[in-house]
């Protein structure tokens, strides 16, 4: 979960540094640039301590192991930590940009700032005797921190976003102590309501006389489905009898709309379609999953 708070408390501050881009610098200011590092640096100290208190000091200590979760839950978590990469490397993007750093130095800086919060996570899984160390946590960290910083070194614009929507499913109301017991909870551990997209920005790789939306995306998504426990599908854990429903893959088309790329004259506007970008447009989607056909959702995600 400390991703998560690391997520909302660089939402906060993104927030501010994205409401006040109309009065953007073009060189470096000391200050604001004090102001960037202090906050970055205590959240980094305190997350990471809170984290280790919290979680890792109530299980036994070993030397550094490895632990293979590859293949559990579809993919689905990997896809979680993709998407805390990427946006956690944008929102420092943003705050670094803020302090009159050059684009790509604010880049590099930002995209380095989310993988030595992400990095520190995983060496304290490393050492803790109920973990271990994941090389796909790894890889899948190491995609989310790419994905912003080659869009931004290459294009200095992210044309195609990650994305995440979440539908409540049947599921979790089966197994509450791994997929959430409340409405929260089961936002960030419910894999079966979960659903996570690469939104392309048509406009952007268009000529720029086009007269096509800039607003107008096109998204595509994955999820999962009938998974209530990791690996293999079973119908009863501790006298509690699960659905019969088939484990699946579940991908998607739809629509969708970049909040970023509309041209708000309020400040406090700009700061918030950044800050709620992050979440897929309620629109219909076109539906397929493993052995079926393909069907039309007409509510969105």
């Amino acid at each position: 979960m400390i991703k998560y708070f690391l997520l909302f408390f660089l939402l906060l501050v993104n927030i501010h540094c994205r409401a006040g881009d109309a009065d953007s610098i073009s060189t470096f200011n000391p200050q604001r640039a004090r102001i960037a590092g202090i906050g970055l640096g205590v959240t980094y100290a305190a997350s990471m301590t809170g984290l280790y208190k919290l979680w890792y000091d109530d299980y036994p200590s070993t030397t550094f192991h490895a632990f293979d979760d590859s293949h559990e839950w579809k993919g689905m978590d990997k896809l979680g930590h993709v998407g805390s990469a990427y946006y956690i490397s944008r929102w420092c993007n943003n705050i670094v940009l803020w302090t009159g750093t050059s684009q790509k130095k604010s880049a590099l800086i930002g995209t380095g700032i989310s993988f030595l919060f992400l990095s520190t996570i995983e060496l304290f899984d490393a050492y803790s005797t109920n973990w271990g160390f994941s090389s796909s946590d790894m890889v899948a960290n190491t995609a989310g921190c790419a994905l912003f910083l080659g869009q931004q070194l290459g294009w200095k614009e992210q044309r195609i976003t990650m994305k995440f929507s979440y539908v409540p499913s049947e599921f979790a109301k089966y197994r509450p102590d791994v997929l959430g017991e409340t409405s929260l909870e089961r936002l960030f551990k419910d894999y079966n309501g979960q659903t996570y997209w690469l939104s392309f920005n048509i406009y952007s790789f268009l000529n720029k006389d086009s007269r096509f939306p800039k607003w107008l995306n096109l998204a595509g998504g994955y999820g999962t489905s009938g998974l209530v426990t990791a690996y293999e599908q079973v119908y009863e854990i501790d006298q509690v009898i699960f659905p019969e429903a088939e484990r699946k893959r579940e991908y998607y088309i739809s629509a969708d709309i970049d909040l970023t790329k509309i041209k708000w004259h309020s400040k406090t506007m700009r700061g918030i379609s950044e800050v709620i970008g992050f979440v897929k447009f309620p629109l219909p989607a076109v539906k397929w999953s493993e052995k079926r056909h393909a069907e039309f959702q007409m509510f969105g995600f």
